[in-house]
């Protein structure tokens, strides 16, 4: 009878985290407490009338309290608690929309929402860092729960042909290319950058391989949006070979950070690509691997979703003896 696959411990959760949700507990609980005993304050402190039915207001209190509460208990452990974060996040998100709507058909003062920047805005980024965390911890597990070993996984995934990657890899080199989500800019220019360097990969003697985590028809779309339509494609939408080939998915920094920023708006590489629906994970960062027989001869793992890798050289470097992997 086969072992069941180990689940990993979860690694330690970086001291950030915990802090950073008992502050924002400890926030909530404050202004709760705040608003139960002194409903009409508020109101009073932007020169709006004091509400008539104060019971209410304390009701809000109240509720804002116990969201607190949950921070509390998402510090203790924020990757099994994650949804005690994401709700968090959804009332910091939908209550200045809310704000945003009244203030504009005049029912609130704009003055009004100086809070919603301390009560909201500014936990923004950091409650997403930390539902990310938490969906890396999650992902990490789920793909060692299912035992996702590369020769396995090459050998159960078929090319368009039919053909699966381990016997075509048997066969000749294959170049994979695991692209981010089709709407990503920086997708679409790794595929025009692959189409204009197929003449010497192929060259090469290499073949080169997308795969995408679409449909086949909608990598069919992406491909022959740029000019690779007759290039070799793997549809991977529950991003199998991606998690066996050990592409994790990325951080804010990685993936929106000033090096992408940088390259994406200075750079123009959005004004030369665009971008356009999202078809897949947002966060699977991408990467490009030359495979031999089913085994990874060179591999280069993004450290930023703006990572800009030569195919040609990736695709030569066996033969040139010069294999290397890049995390």
């Amino acid at each position: 009878m086969p072992e069941a696959a180990t689940i990993p411990a979860t690694p330690m959760v970086p001291r950030w985290i915990p802090i950073l949700l008992n502050a924002a507990a400890i926030y909530n609980v404050a202004w709760g407490v705040f608003v139960i005993l002194f409903p009409n304050l508020p109101f009073q402190l932007v020169g709006m009338a004091p509400v008539n039915y104060p019971a209410l207001v304390q009701c809000l209190g109240m509720i804002v309290g116990v969201y607190g509460v949950g921070y509390a208990m998402a510090a203790r452990d924020p990757v099994a608690l994650w949804p005690l974060v994401l709700v968090g996040l959804l009332g910091k998100v939908f209550g200045p929309i809310g704000f945003v709507y009244a203030a504009w058909i005049e029912e609130f003062p704009w003055i009004a929402g100086v809070t919603i920047l301390t009560n909201d805005v500014i936990w923004w980024v950091p409650f997403a860092a930390i539902l990310l965390y938490a969906a890396r911890i999650n992902d990490s597990r789920q793909a060692t729960a299912a035992g996702l070993n590369l020769d396995d996984v090459l050998k159960e995934t078929p090319l368009s042909t039919g053909q699966s990657l381990h016997s075509a890899s048997m066969e000749q080199d294959l170049l994979l290319v695991c692209v981010r989500h089709s709407g990503c800019t920086f997708c679409r220019e790794a595929l025009d950058d692959l189409a204009r360097q197929r003449g010497a990969i192929l060259q090469s003697g290499v073949r080169p391989v997308v795969i995408h985590m679409g449909t086949t028809e909608q990598g069919s779309e992406l491909l022959r949006r740029c000019n690779c339509a007759d290039m070799d494609q793997v549809s991977d939408p529950t991003r199998r070979v991606y998690r066996a080939l050990d592409l994790r998915l990325g951080t804010l920094t990685e993936l929106f950070g000033a090096r992408a920023f940088w390259r994406a708006i200075a750079g123009g590489t959005i004004f030369r690509f665009g971008f356009g629906k999202l078809v897949g994970n947002v966060w699977q960062m991408p990467g490009a691997f030359l495979i031999r027989h089913g085994r990874i001869l060179t591999a280069f793992r993004h450290q930023s979703s703006s990572d800009r890798p030569n195919y040609t050289q990736i695709a030569c470097s066996a033969r040139s003896g010069q294999t290397t992997s890049r995390s």
